[in-house]
Order: C-alpha cells, then structure tokens, then sequence
C-alpha cells in the first residue's frame, strides 16, 4: 500500500525550530524526486524544498532559502526538513510528496509558528 506519513509538526516561537519527517512505503522510495509543500490557510499547496534521488541536489523556495534543509536517507525510506528560523509566515500543513507523479497525500503536520 502506498503511504506518506509526515510527523514532526508542532507550536513553536518564531527563530525556533523544527525537524519534520516523512516516511514514504508503497513504492521504490529512490528511484524518485522528493518533496516538501505546505497549505497555508486560503492559500494554495506550494513546494518549499525538493531533493534528488540520491540526496545530491536540493531546491527551495525563496522564501525558506537558507532557513530550511531538506535531506533523505534511501536506506530508512525518509525524507526530512530541518526548519530553523522560523517565522510567522511558515505556519502551515506541511506534506511530503514525490515531486512529480504525485500520489495520494497524506494527513500532513501542522505547523505553527506563535508568539
């Protein structure tokens, strides 16, 4: 059965910081592009990082460039966000997917970031 499961959400001040986990099964986990996107309430799905299939190459958006690390290890089947300095607009759902041929998504982790 194919699954995505994220976890790692939580309540955090903003310049905290967070490591969000996804772990994928069903299908060969390294033979595809992985992503992280997250929906932001009213606003629209968005991908945040991306990473290749051999954790050599990573993509993010602009605006968590240099906040946010996205990694994968092939072995466990698990992609992985490492957010620091979080900010006020990061709050959000936050879903792991593979970066094309997307599948069914999962529940997500909600991020919030408050004072």
């Amino acid at each position: 059965q194919v699954q995505l499961v994220e976890s790692g959400g939580g309540l955090v001040q903003p310049g905290g910081s967070l490591r969000l986990s996804c772990a994928a099964s069903g299908f060969t986990f390294k033979n595809y592009v992985m992503g992280w996107y997250r929906q932001a309430p009213g606003k629209e799905r968005e991908l945040v990082a991306s990473i290749g299939r051999t954790d050599d190459s990573a993509a993010y958006a602009d605006s968590v460039k240099g906040r946010f690390t996205i990694s994968r290890d092939n072995t466990k089947n698990t992609v992985s966000l490492q957010m620091n300095s979080l900010k006020l607009e990061d709050t959000a759902v936050y879903f792991c997917n593979r970066r094309y041929s997307y599948l069914t998504w999962g529940q997500g982790t909600q991020v919030t970031v408050s004072s």
